[in-house]
């Protein structure tokens, strides 16, 4: 078995970022997110194509495609993150890649609703394993001081996926577009296999009896754990609350954008959704690339977070309340600077991942974001329900929405520990006494600079 050696200090920062295991991640989570936004991008297209066009703003909850998708993301996200951490990240990498690159040629076969929901349910299963599975990889990879580089370099590539995918709705078919996502897919799937496993993964597998032998018992990937001890767990809620607004970003703001804004506030010209999702993820591209390296400057992944966060929520308000009567370029232009102050995606995934030990970063790492996006289903809920059934308008049901997210994210920002810097090889242990189970550090001898 191989272990990464001890990293040269001469060692340049553009060379860490360009081995195989950070650009291959980068370029996985780029057709990750192609395939995760492509749908939002093509949802009006296809439901005109398939005679389905009352579906885009009168349908009932359970016929929000986008919803389905996310519930497979749930399902995944648990199914993915304890398999990276029994099985290896790279193990779950191939496993997700397969499974949405067959679901999205799948789905451009389809001609009624409910085989679309139902490939959108697996494309979503399968898309939830990527980007958990590269930030740990990524994360475990690179020294403490260089690895907020390298996830904001997977992060800012990735999501620039979502443009590329918007672009192309101009240009192709909805059907040609899922099969152009299909087929990145399975080239991405021959470039995986140049990326070798975590050397951080490989000594909290070989460490895992020891401990157990000691009287503390070490499992890793159970899922469970998270919730059996109560520090663990408000360490887990604070990592996922964090997330929820961006999600009620994408999947409301931005993704209701044409449906349901445009024609609230009266905005003078043409709105499409494909140019909404254009637009809205080159400013989250570019926030990725400002917060992660903000974060590496001040040396503080909270403060970074909490500056992002109050700037997104004065231009949630300005979308909101203030664009009544405006010209379609200017509707477009404030939703690309909400993207940007959205942008702390990548932040948050890093946070999540720096949280806990190696044995649990997986898990935690895959189904904290899948959560983030799996809370897009009682947002979209509450969402529909309110503007269908005519009792309040988008505004205020966005407004009540804004609200309990924000709210949720600043308390969690406050109550969490800053991980800027945090050495990451660690076991989260518990003890099979009746004493509270701890977090013990120190899985081997500690290796501040590694390389595959």
């Amino acid at each position: 078995m191989e272990h990464p050696l001890p990293i040269d200090e001469k060692r340049t920062l553009l060379r860490d970022l360009l081995q195989p295991t950070v650009i291959v991640g980068a370029l996985g989570y780029f057709v990750d997110i192609y395939d995760l936004t492509l749908f939002m991008a093509i949802r009006e297209q296809s439901l005109r194509d398939l005679g389905l066009e009352d579906l885009i703003r009168n349908g009932e909850w359970y016929h929000d495609l986008m919803s389905w998708q996310m519930v497979g993301m749930i399902i995944g996200g648990i199914v993915f993150g304890v398999f990276g951490d029994k099985m290896g990240r790279l193990a779950t990498l191939f496993g997700s890649i397969l499974i949405y690159s067959i679901a999205n040629v799948a789905n451009s076969f389809v001609d009624t609703f409910w085989p679309y929901a139902i490939w959108r349910l697996i494309a979503g299963f399968g898309l939830s394993g990527e980007l958990g599975g590269c930030i740990s990889l990524v994360a475990e990879t690179l020294s403490k001081e260089r690895r907020g580089f390298g996830t904001t370099l997977v992060a800012a590539v990735g999501v620039f996926g979502a443009v590329v995918g918007a672009l192309l709705a101009e240009v192709v078919t909805w059907r040609t577009n899922l099969r152009i996502g299909g087929g990145l897919g399975f080239i991405l799937l021959i470039m995986r296999i140049s990326v070798s496993e975590s050397g951080m993964f490989h000594r909290a597998k070989d460490t895992t009896d020891n401990h157990n032998q000691e009287g503390e018992h070490v499992t890793r990937g159970n899922f469970f754990a998270l919730f059996t001890d109560k520090e663990r767990f408000i360490r887990y809620m604070y990592c996922l609350m964090i997330g929820l607004p961006t999600w009620l970003g994408i999947g409301i703001i931005a993704s209701r954008g044409s449906s349901h804004f445009a024609p609230d506030f009266g905005i003078q010209g043409p709105v499409f959704s494909n140019r909404i999702i254009a637009v809205f993820y080159a400013g989250v591209t570019t926030g990725d690339i400002a917060s992660g390296l903000c974060s590496q400057l001040i040396k503080s992944r909270k403060r970074t977070v909490f500056i992002f966060l109050s700037c997104c929520l004065v231009v949630q308000f300005v979308y909101l309340f203030l664009l009544k009567g405006v010209s379609n370029v200017t509707f477009y232009i404030v939703l690309h600077f909400s993207g940007f102050f959205y942008g702390y995606w990548g932040l948050f995934v890093t946070i999540s991942a720096e949280q806990f030990g190696t044995n649990l970063r997986a898990t935690v790492a895959t189904t904290i974001p899948n959560f983030a996006r799996g809370s897009l289903v009682p947002l979209a809920y509450f969402f529909t329900e309110m503007t269908t059934h005519h009792i309040m308008g988008p505004v205020p049901a966005a407004s009540i929405l804004t609200v309990l997210c924000f709210g949720l994210a600043f308390f969690a920002l406050y109550h969490m520990d800053e991980t800027y810097g945090k050495d990451l090889d660690y076991l989260e242990i518990q003890m099979t006494s009746p004493r509270k189970a701890q977090q013990v550090v120190a899985v081997s001898e500690r290796t501040e600079n590694l390389i595959q």
